[in-house]
């Protein structure tokens, strides 16, 4: 049954985050991105909320000095027939990733970048309440197991595969230009905690 939803759940998010920026233009991402700042200024103060905005430019930085994508710039000069290739491959680059759909997708880690700052924002706040939840779920399991109580593997199955549900949910809806109010990327850790303590509690280790 996990290894069903997994399978489900990553194949659909894979299929809607390429979707996505075929369907929006880099400028609904960006608007987005302004909208969710501005709101994230009137809820957090201008302070941390440029320091989310801050975060996830450096997150985008990072992600394009990672990329093994070479831009025309980069592309290394030389005189004769290496020269003549080098120039075609970086029109080709040009050609290939200069684009309205890569030009939305590099829109898109932007926005999504955004919102993980957002959710890094929340972190300090809500660790206790996840370590909490973990602790509560292993005193659970240790009980059953003092009074001999048997472990249900089929509610561990169902709480792992609603943990992996709810991280898909959380990719997606990291990426879809829609409305957030700064305070929905809590709902995230939050809802991980307490499915992950219930799954703790219901582990049925084979003998």
């Amino acid at each position: 049954m996990i290894r069903g939803v997994s399978i489900v759940s990553l194949v659909a998010l894979l299929v809607l985050v390429l979707y996505v920026p075929s369907a929006h233009p880099p400028e609904r991402f960006l608007d987005q991105l302004r909208s969710e700042h501005e709101a994230a200024v009137a809820f957090w103060g201008a302070e941390p909320a440029y320091r989310m905005l801050d975060r996830a430019m450096q997150m985008q930085s990072g992600a394009a000095s990672a990329s093994p994508i070479p831009t025309a710039r980069d592309m290394p000069r030389s005189a004769g027939l290496n020269g003549a290739v080098s120039s075609e491959m970086a029109s080709v680059n040009q050609r290939l990733f200069n684009n309205a759909y890569f030009r939305s997708v590099d829109a898109l880690l932007m926005l999504a970048s955004y919102r993980l700052s957002a959710l890094l924002q929340w972190l300090p706040w809500l660790l206790p309440l996840a370590l909490v939840a973990g602790i509560d779920g292993g005193l659970v399991r240790v009980i059953r197991a003092k009074e001999f109580l048997q472990h249900d593997p089929e509610m561990f199955a169902v709480w792992c595969s609603l943990l992996i549900i709810s991280v898909c949910a959380t990719v997606i809806a990291c990426v879809v230009p829609v409305e957030l109010h700064p305070a929905t990327m809590a709902a995230a850790p939050i809802t991980v905690a307490l499915l992950l303590g219930r799954a703790v509690a219901n582990f049925h280790r084979h003998a």
